[in-house]
């Protein structure tokens, strides 16, 4: 089975940094990326890269690593733990997922729990205290690359050869779903919803018609 890489995009404070992302995702040889949450990016400075890549959107952590599992891939967190290996020793084993920390906070508790194992970046300077969620990005995949042993782009002149565009863009920079992934999400919004409505209608407050006006049919 081919090695492969994705990168899982979570709570990025700075949404445009999806596209930047997104640049260094395809440079890098990334399969999938992956946006949890938010189906919606910005997608500047990506140069046009979003075209050659691949992206899915899952609600949740836990539907994500489920979908990870299923390609037998092992899902690393980078970010600087305990138990965290320097990204200069390749500590990999197969199909790797990569999950990068808030810019401000690094990865939650809940991030965390979904890892196999963490890496982190070593630094030599002492003028900061983290990296840029790109520039770690890069990092990561790169020597990530080297290790799975990537082919190497042909290069023209000072630089590689682009791709053509395989990918149509989306249309205001959407992850896009099926129809039933959209009609499950609104259903549990509704029963997610509708009880706690129920649960302050017990205390006085009516429910009356409020779900139909917070979630609409679209």
């Amino acid at each position: 089975m081919a090695i492969e890489s994705y990168v899982v995009v979570h709570n990025i404070a700075k949404r445009h940094n999806v596209g930047t992302l997104a640049r260094s995702a395809t440079a890098f040889g990334v399969t999938e990326v992956i946006l949890v949450g938010r189906r919606d990016f910005n997608a500047f400075g990506s140069h046009g890269s979003t075209s050659h890549l691949r992206f899915r959107h899952f609600h949740s952590l836990t539907d994500a690593r489920l979908f990870l599992k299923e390609k037998d891939c092992d899902i690393c967190g980078v970010e600087i733990t305990e138990d965290a290996v320097s990204i200069t020793d390749h500590p990999f084993k197969k199909s790797t997922a990569f999950l990068l920390g808030n810019e401000g906070t690094g990865l939650s508790v809940k991030e965390c729990e979904i890892c196999d194992f963490f890496i982190y970046i070593p630094q030599y300077g002492g003028g900061t205290a983290s990296l840029n969620v790109t520039v770690a990005a890069s990092i990561v995949l790169h020597h990530f690359g080297v290790w799975a042993g990537f082919s190497e782009r042909i290069r023209d002149g000072n630089k590689f050869v682009v791709a053509e565009k395989p990918l149509k863009l989306v249309s205001r920079k959407y992850c896009t779903e099926t129809d039933d992934r959209i009609i499950e999400e609104r259903k549990s919004r509704r029963e997610s919803a509708s009880n706690e409505f129920f649960e302050d209608g017990k205390n006085g407050v009516s429910s009356s018609n409020l779900l139909d006006s917070l979630f609409p049919d679209e």
